[in-house]
């Protein structure tokens, strides 16, 4: 323990205060304004980071699906991010992961087989036991699949709505305000 200095007695009192109690105790310490401004920064870094799964791609020129379904389970698991490269349909491979239009919504299936004279693809699921019914024609190909990440499809839902754009301006005004409070900690007002 710190021993506290002899304070001459005959100063007045707010004198003989100022010099029992440190400059660091007086301004509210060192460490509690660090803490604040270590906090904020790792809240603000984090919703930046929230964010960045969904717009640094699309700046590529990729686009980004939510997998809703099992069907290509266990390779893609429900709640991925799918990040979709548009690709000629003349490049797409026996293999390949593709996302194509079929009655309004986006579908990821593999190709099993890629017919170049009648312009279409057989695709399956891979969880499915069978081919798909119908043939997937050229010109519904949105793009073959090249990055999938389990998880962020969830992340990706909550932070595209009203209520997760909400939370994250609240995050981020919460860092700012653990920056403003270490600032006024520091100059010990």
């Amino acid at each position: 323990m710190t021993e506290r200095p002899e304070v001459n007695a005959s100063l007045p009192d707010e004198e003989r205060l100022e010099a029992i109690i440190s400059p660091s105790e007086r301004k509210g310490g060192k460490v509690f304004p660090a803490l604040c401004s270590v906090l904020g920064t790792l809240i603000l870094l984090g919703v930046i980071a929230a964010f960045i799964p969904l717009t640094v791609p699309r700046l590529m020129g990729y686009e980004i699906y939510e997998v809703v379904s099992g069907s290509m389970e266990p390779e893609i698991p429900v709640g991925s991010i799918l990040y979709v490269e548009e690709t000629a349909p003349e490049e797409v491979e026996a293999g390949d992961v593709i996302a194509f239009m079929r009655n309004g919504s986006v579908v990821s299936h593999r190709v099993e087989e890629n017919r170049y004279v009648e312009g279409e693809f057989i695709t399956k699921g891979d969880a499915n036991s069978e081919e798909d019914t119908v043939p997937v024609p050229y010109e519904s190909l949105v793009g073959k699949s090249v990055y999938h990440f389990p998880v962020l499809g969830t992340l990706m839902s909550m932070l595209a709505g009203d209520v997760g754009k909400l939370y994250a301006l609240a995050f981020a005004a919460c860092g700012v305000m653990f920056h403003m409070l270490a600032a006024i900690l520091k100059s010990g007002r």
